[in-house]
């Protein structure tokens, strides 16, 4: 009996914390409670109370948005919004490189148009001119910063009980790749394409950029950190030169690019990283949308960079 009643009590106990958690999510989300916050280009913002109704005009605003329990809230999204695929259901407002449709925006009714530093401006003052509320978020420079980034989406749409929650489990997953790494003395040399549409020249990712931060954290030297510029075209002969131990296929996704073109291409046959067979295609929106994927980004990178110390 007395093992019973535990377990009866351990089970009543949980659900009442639950509950608890759920009712604190909904207050959290209809509060009436104004909001007034400076934004990313220093423009003061004030809401009646959360966002009900917003569009994110960034996939990674959008990631945000769905991963802190908001995604019912989001009523339009831009063209490149694609995670997660509950977001393909959401009208798309396009933007992008694009025009956005700004009828479809208001036929929405959003009290809240979430943008970033990437969205143009001539966009942006187009919405505040419609009479719509638009909030800029800058795009962070570290791990803190997306984590910060988090905090403010979340106390916009009212969901900081679940963004904490959130960002919780992030850093002990990117603790978990510290940890692991850190008694690492190899440091494979890693070349990150993004675009190789040009072999002779392909695109990769500079110092200071998410995909040189992920790459150091991962375990790994980035080839390209010492370039001018977050992103740069590259020479074969300085790839060549430098011979990296991993080349990591950016492009594989958008542009279809295989291991199998790689090893192909004139002049790649000598590097360290073909000859090992050490190419992997990579999933780029793991590190260029900077919003919670980016823990996912790094341990996918770990494992290829250093396999089996996650397991």
């Amino acid at each position: 009996m007395p093992k019973l009643f535990s377990r009866f009590f351990l089970v009543f106990l949980i659900s009442i914390i639950t509950v608890g958690c759920a009712q604190t999510a909904q207050s959290d989300a209809n509060n009436a409670d104004p909001i007034t916050v400076i934004d990313g280009a220093g423009e003061t913002i004030t809401l009646d109370g959360p966002a009900q109704r917003v569009v994110s005009l960034i996939p990674s605003n959008t990631e945000i948005l769905f991963a802190v329990g908001a995604g019912e809230q989001v009523v339009g999204r831009d063209s490149f919004s694609d995670f997660p695929a509950a977001a393909l259901d959401i009208p798309d407002i396009g933007g992008g490189f694009g025009e956005l449709d700004t009828e479809t925006i208001l036929l929405a009714e959003p009290d809240l148009i979430l943008a970033s530093e990437i969205t143009p401006l001539d966009q942006v003052e187009a919405l505040k001119t419609l009479g719509l509320t638009v909030y800029t978020l800058n795009d962070p420079v570290d791990f803190e910063g997306l984590f910060e980034n988090i905090r403010t989406v979340a106390t916009l749409v009212g969901r900081n009980t679940e963004a904490e929650t959130l960002i919780a489990s992030l850093s002990t997953r990117l603790e978990a790749v510290n940890i692991a790494i850190a008694p690492l003395s190899y440091k494979p040399i890693v070349f990150y394409e993004l675009d190789g549409t040009d072999p002779n020249a392909p695109w990769t990712a500079g110092g200071g950029t998410f995909v040189d931060k992920v790459i150091a954290t991962a375990g790994g030297f980035n080839l390209g950190s010492d370039l001018n510029g977050a992103y740069a075209q590259i020479s074969i002969e300085e790839i060549i030169q430098v011979n990296p131990d991993v080349i990591l296929l950016g492009d594989a996704v958008w542009g279809g690019v295989t291991p199998e073109i790689v090893t192909a291409r004139a002049g790649w046959d000598g590097l360290k990283a073909v000859q090992a067979q050490q190419i992997f295609p990579f999933d780029d929106n793991l590190v260029s949308r900077p919003g919670p994927r980016l823990i996912d980004g790094v341990e996918e990178m770990a494992r290829l960079l250093h396999p089996g110390v996650l397991e």
